[in-house]
């Protein structure tokens, strides 16, 4: 059948080369049979004869049959987007979502796990298993199960019109975000660009055509490693403005306008929580993660805005005044394409520190390389690149690794990185994963497989791809949550890796990025490309004591975000004809930088909200409830040795290893003895 069906192969190495847009309908049919038989022999199991492996590991066997290769097409439309396979994904896009959002409103199905759940022999279950039946049915549960005929098909309904809107805003964010260039005639008119700023620039422009040897062309985009340096760097304030409006224009201007979108998105949401008995959308969505309801999650974001509101006040009038200084202009508030460009002269001014001077010290294979030390060192694994025998990948430039557990040798799982831009491709950085290991006869593991994706700086010429220290933090951010998925020890697919609360999935993630900033760490993979030297002392001093320059205005702007999605989800109502961009404006009153011109929000292009029924939707204050739990976290390690095997052995045992298997609370204090400690964030972000 793999030969005929390639999306349907089951191989751990994944035939990419045959997973091509023609095979996509006839593949996800089959698919879709076999899924759809496989969840009728659940439902046909006699009364009394229910067992977990008929049940509950059954219907995660059924889903798989479905979720396996339609995971497959959506990462495809991720990174290799073409016109054929987007219509090949739209064509299933119906039947898959119907698929998937009619199991938990199946009375049939929900029945059948209800009387196993009832039986003796789950009693007996071990804790994790019976922690999977309560789980699993309280996704049916949450999803409406328990509801009447006509209420569940209308839930149903939802959920295919929410995958077809969030993926035309998906489509709209991509296209209109490669639909802008700008192509720059002269060097002259890029003064202040760093220099792999401009390489870069006139990379992007032969690759197009553009320019001639002897008469170069320069072409910025908006994706970040484009776009991010312009801002920060050029003097040219017709540059910044020119590009800074063209990212306003992401997902906000003709066929590619997103904001009835975004309304009909919310309108469906409200619905949905109304059919299912919740006073609004984030209740829904947070019953079962660590803040527990929208009010809960807002308090949170509030009470961090009303402890850094006075670091925030204090940052932006000495911005001003460093400005007013250097122009003898009066101070007042900056444009918004002038707030990274001054803030990053003051920084240089204030500690005598250029962010430039460091990406020579972090190629990209160096820092991969050091990266993989510094874990085999904590948490006891071997990272290796397979070059010899490689298996496919879906592009020339993407590696493929594999890791085993050091003591035993054991394959814990492998997994792909492709790092640089392409139009094909979304913008942003993440990690997802491709296999979920299964229980084996020996009682392990089958290994895991998953994948990391970037848009990082691309190496130009001969000179390696140079690295921002915030694209090292990148790094480090996405391969914790690889970690998570890789070294997850649960014997039930379900609560594997991942598969956590999601105001609890940050943490793996966010507390890797605390090796970026410690000499020790530092050393391992910080070395110059042309000489291998480590980051010189004074260098590194500069480096950390810039560490809280501008932590107001980050938190500040993190918490913006937060505060957007769940006041959108909270306390708008789309239906009122309300003005969309007002009411952000006053949501946000009091997080947003003073500037002295507003745009409208990012709203239109926040694909964390709006690119899936529900992705973090009323979750994103989750990055900053998960930071209080990666500094808290980290003390322990800055008090036991930051590569102190012990400690990340219990941090991989407590944390990677557990995945869903217990509730994230108790996992917290399994690793630190005790309850988190918000006082920890404070103090690392120099605002206590």
């Amino acid at each position: 059948m793999s030969q005929t069906h390639p999306f349907l192969d089951t191989s751990y190495h994944i035939p990419w080369s045959r997973l091509t847009p023609e095979h996509v309908a006839a593949d996800m049919e089959v698919a879709l049979r076999e899924g759809t038989e496989a969840l009728d022999r659940i439902i046909a199991v006699e009364d009394g004869k229910e067992t977990l492996e008929n049940t509950f590991l059954a219907l995660e066997d059924a889903q798989d049959l479905v979720g396996r290769p339609w995971h497959l097409v959506n990462h495809l439309t991720a990174v290799s987007d073409s016109p054929e396979i987007r219509k090949a994904h739209r064509e299933m896009l119906p039947k898959a979502t119907e698929f998937f959002s009619s199991i938990p409103l199946n009375q049939g199905l929900y029945l059948k796990l209800k009387q196993f759940a009832a039986s003796p022999a789950c009693r007996e279950l071990d804790p994790v298993r019976r922690r999977f039946v309560s789980e699993t049915l309280k996704d049916f549960e949450d999803a409406g199960a328990a509801l009447d005929e006509k209420t569940r098909q209308r839930l149903k309904d939802i959920e295919s019109l929410l995958a077809d809107k969030t993926k035309t805003y998906a489509d709209n964010c991509l296209d209109s975000l490669n639909a802008f260039e700008k192509v720059v005639d002269s060097k002259e008119e890029l003064a202040g660009l760093p220099e792999s700023a401009v390489e870069a620039a006139l990379s992007s422009a032969k690759a197009k055509g553009y320019g001639t040897g002897e008469e170069p062309k320069y072409r910025f985009t908006l994706h970040m490693p484009s776009y991010l340096p312009v801002l920060q760097h050029a003097d040219s304030d017709a540059l910044r403005k020119e590009l800074f409006l063209g990212f306003k224009r992401v997902g906000h201007f003709g066929k590619y306008e997103n904001g009835d979108l975004v309304r009909e998105i919310l309108t469906l949401r409200k619905e949905k929580a109304d059919l299912l008995g919740r006073k609004n959308f984030p209740d829904w969505v947070l019953s079962r993660r660590m803040a527990k309801s929208g009010r809960k999650a807002m308090e949170f974001v509030e009470d961090l805005h009303d402890r850094t509101g006075e670091a925030f006040a204090r940052e932006h009038r000495e911005l001003q005044e460093f400005k007013a200084a250097k122009t003898g202009q009066p101070a007042g508030p900056l444009t918004p394409w002038e707030v990274g460009y001054w803030s990053e002269k003051l920084r240089k001014e204030k500690f005598d520190f250029d962010e430039e001077a460091l990406r020579p010290y972090f190629p990209v294979e160096s820092v991969m390389r050091g990266m993989f030390e510094l874990v085999e060192t904590v948490f006891g694994i071997k990272v290796k690149e397979q070059t010899e025998d490689k298996p496919e990948t879906w592009h020339p430039e993407v590696q493929y690794y594999n890791i085993l557990d050091a003591a035993s040798g054991r394959h814990l799982g492998s997994f792909y990185t492709d790092w640089y831009p392409r139009d094909s491709k979304q913008s942003g950085a993440w990690m997802n994963y491709l296999i979920t290991g299964r229980e084996q006869e020996d009682g392990t593991l089958s290994p895991h497989l998953g994948l990391m994706i970037g848009n990082l700086t691309p190496p130009v010429g001969d000179k390696p791809a140079l690295l921002s220290h915030r694209d090292v933090e990148t790094i480090f951010h996405e391969f914790g949550h690889l970690l998570h998925h890789l070294l997850s020890e649960v014997r039930v697919r379900s609560l594997c890796g991942v598969n956590v609360a999601w105001d609890f999935v940050e943490l793996p993630s966010q507390i890797m990025e605390n090796w970026c900033w410690e000499r020790e760490s530092l050393d391992l993979f910080a070395r110059h490309y042309k000489t291998g030297e480590k980051i010189p002392d004074d260098l590194y001093r500069k480096l950390v004591r810039t560490r809280t320059f501008g932590a107001a205005r980050l938190q500040m702007r993190q918490l913006s975000f937060g505060r957007m999605d769940l006041s959108l989800h909270l306390e708008f109502d789309p239906a009122s004809g309300e003005d969309l961009d007002a009411f952000i404006d006053q949501a946000l009153e009091g997080y947003l930088d003073p500037v002295s011109e507003k745009f409208p929000s990012n709203v239109r292009n926040f694909g964390h909200l709006f690119t899936d029924s529900t992705g973090y939707a009323a979750g994103y204050y989750s990055y900053k409830w998960a930071e209080v739990l990666d500094a808290d976290a980290f003390t322990r390690f800055l008090k036991e040795g930051i590569m102190n095997p012990e400690t990340g052995r219990a941090f991989r045992k407590a944390i990677l290893a557990k995945g869903n298997s217990e509730e994230p609370a108790v996992l917290f204090r399994e690793f630190m003895g005790r309850d988190p400690d918000p006082q920890a964030l404070l103090v690392r972000l120099g605002l206590v």
